[in-house]
């Protein structure tokens, strides 16, 4: 995709979410739309996955760290034609697969579940370090994150752990839209600020512009090319973007935009555009692994055992 459709492709995903939480009645298009662009790119030009085949080992793991955000996943999913329209307008209703946080009990893609803020770094670190130290396979692992959820201490312990494993399959991509549920974040649009604590981990980071998609693609780029370093890609954002209305304002956290059809014509209207994520090449598979003997631990009744 060249840097118009991409722009088009984020849209679509910004309307789209506007559209599953319009229909909910609830849910977070704001934090869906700052990130759309990010999502965009990764997408179109850098995942490698084969939706039909959520089990392929050699699938980039994709981790929605902010999982508030999951109308901006399924708008994902429904361009790349895992769902379709019908089943996106379901979102949050009972007997939905799309839920407020996704989880892997409904959807196949998703890796873990997420929501509760802090925990998908410290997972993708996990599954990065799988791929590297027991499967030896070349997948990546992308987890998006949010700047309030920076304020949990899991994540600096993952980024440690993440810096002393020189993960370089890891990318974090932080969605820095600077508000939080309740007002501003600590740091704002300080993504010095972000990055020096990130560095000080042993990560690679990268500042960039979150709505500049030829940008973004060189920031990911970067990261996919560099070596002995996790990257985090530090990406400077408006919450609600795309909406004049709620751009970049506090007091709409986990809200429906107050005019679904105004936002709509706004962001330029329905789209219909399709993304081809290209598969994982064979080669990328997982290596015969020889077999071997655990001894698990036994116990008897009444044996004293340290917790």
């Amino acid at each position: 995709m060249n840097s118009r459709q991409l722009t088009e492709l984020a849209q679509q995903l910004r309307v789209d979410s506007v559209r599953a939480s319009a229909a909910a009645g609830s849910g977070h298009p704001t934090s869906s739309m700052s990130a759309a662009d990010l999502m965009a790119v990764l997408l179109a030009r850098h995942m490698r996955y084969d939706f039909d085949r959520p089990a392929h080992p050699g699938n980039d793991r994709f981790v929605l760290s902010k999982g508030h955000a999951s109308p901006l996943l399924y708008a994902a999913y429904k361009a790349v034609g895992a769902i379709n329209d019908t089943e996106l307008l379901t979102f949050r209703r009972l007997d939905s697969r799309l839920e407020g946080h996704p989880t892997p009990r409904r959807l196949p893609w998703v890796e873990t579940a997420t929501g509760s803020l802090g925990q998908g770094l410290p997972v993708g670190v996990g599954i990065a370090l799988a791929g590297k130290r027991l499967d030896h396979t070349e997948y990546r692992v992308w987890v998006l994150c949010g700047d309030s959820e920076l304020a949990e201490g899991s994540v600096w312990e993952a980024a440690e752990h993440a810096g002393y494993e020189h993960l370089d399959n890891l990318t974090a991509i932080v969605d820095v839209n600077r508000l939080g549920q309740r007002g501003p974040t600590r740091h704002g649009h300080d993504l010095g600020a972000y990055a020096r604590r990130f560095q000080a981990f042993g990560w690679h980071t990268v500042e960039v512009d979150g709505h500049d998609v030829d940008a973004v693609d060189r920031a990911y780029d970067e990261a996919q090319s560099t070596s002995g370093q996790p990257t985090a890609i530090l990406a400077r954002t408006l919450k609600g973007k795309g909406v004049a209305s709620v751009e970049d304002r506090e007091g709409l956290h986990g809200k429906p935009l107050p005019d679904a059809e105004e936002a709509i014509a706004e962001l330029g209207g329905l789209r219909d555009v399709r993304v081809e994520v290209p598969h994982p090449p064979a080669a990328r598979r997982l290596h015969p692994v020889g077999s071997g003997h655990a001894e698990l631990p036994r116990y008897d009744i009444g044996d004293d055992v340290a917790t």
